[in-house]
């Protein structure tokens, strides 16, 4: 099968496509034939080493161990089964639940021994991969692609929401609402959980956009004055944040928090690094949460809620599989509204 790996830590230089054989699934596996695979910045940081307490480093502390096949957001069907017993699953139009992990049913994203697929295991960079029968969902959606762009982003984005308990008519500021998981956060807090959102994009060409996805108001990073617009926007303090830049917006987010307000952040992009006066946390009584992926019943919920026509997919561009190195410079390019999707068959 044709396939993307990771041969080390690096650049895009580092993406090369391979010709090697297609996986067999063990006992409790099954080989998906990939249709879809969306693109995170969970791949990108993995192969330039952003994770761990190292500088170079996967999900886990001892690292990825290359050559390594990318992607964790993946749709396809399922062409081989592992065991007799999975023999109905054959045909099954499914997307894959993104890691695993022993942990107990609600805490299985904190688990130590969690295990990432295009990190700790080979993902969607190829024609096939193998994956467990139990992690793989029927698709929400009829097409490959739309149902591709949900598994990661819209984990991260549904548990973000979920875990900072948001109530409907209270007011949620989304950072990064053009990237995956921000369109997502601006979907699910306004159609699932009823809140107003505030986005906050760069060019605001794309605010009419946000405004279909459920934004109520749009604001600009750009502006000299984002705190004053965001405080204008809702006439006051916001309830919660939801952010996804990190370090270029810390500051400007903690300042419209209204007190007793909670700030949930799932990336860094605008910078990992920052600094905190923790006279703003105590005096203003805020509760910060560290948030990445979420559990298998959050997992369900967000698939239900797709399927109700609750959660759309934003797609902004596609790419054939071999041409997996532009469509990571491609993702890394600001001003894009939703997914970048590498397609193998096209």
């Amino acid at each position: 099968m044709k396939a993307v790996q990771v041969t080390g830590y690096g650049d895009v230089d580092k993406l090369e496509v391979v010709d090697i054989p297609i996986p067999e699934p063990k006992e409790h596996e099954v080989l998906v034939k990939v249709k879809a695979c969306a693109i995170n910045n969970t791949e990108i940081w993995m192969r330039e080493g952003a994770y761990g307490k190292g500088t170079k480093s996967g999900w886990r502390p001892e690292g990825v161990q290359f050559p390594r096949i990318p992607g964790s957001d993946i749709t396809g069907e399922i062409v081989k089964v592992g065991g007799s017993a999975l023999e109905s699953m054959l045909g099954r139009d499914v997307v894959l639940f993104p890691f695993t992990s022993s942990g107990e049913n609600g805490s299985e994203h904190i688990s130590e021994d969690m295990s990432f697929i295009g990190s700790e295991y080979d993902g969607g960079y190829a024609e096939y991969v193998v994956w467990p029968a139990e992690l793989c969902f029927d698709m929400p959606l009829s097409s490959y692609s739309e149902s591709a762009v949900f598994s990661v982003s819209g984990l991260t984005a549904w548990h973000m929401v979920s875990q900072i308990g948001i109530q409907p008519g209270e007011t949620v500021l989304v950072t990064g609402a053009n990237g995956g998981v921000g369109s997502l956060n601006v979907q699910i807090a306004s159609n699932v959980f009823g809140a107003k959102v505030i986005a906050v994009i760069g060019d605001l060409d794309g605010e009419e956009r946000l405004k279909e996805l459920g934004a109520a108001h749009v604001v600009s990073y750009r502006s000299e004055h984002l705190a004053e617009d965001i405080l204008q926007a809702n006439g006051g303090p916001v309830d919660s944040v939801l952010d996804v830049v990190g370090d270029a917006l810390f500051h400007t987010s903690l300042q419209v928090l209204k007190k007793g307000g909670k700030f949930c952040t799932s990336g860094s992009a605008g910078g990992q690094q920052t600094t905190l006066d923790f006279r703003t946390l105590y005096l203003k009584h805020i509760t910060m949460y560290g948030s990445v992926l979420g559990t298998r019943a959050e997992f369900k919920e967000m698939l239900k809620a797709i399927g109700d026509g609750k959660i759309k997919p934003v797609i902004d561009k596609s790419f054939p599989l071999e041409e997996a190195r532009e469509a990571q410079v491609y993702f890394k390019n600001k001003g894009k509204l939703g997914k970048i999707l590498l397609l193998p068959e096209e």
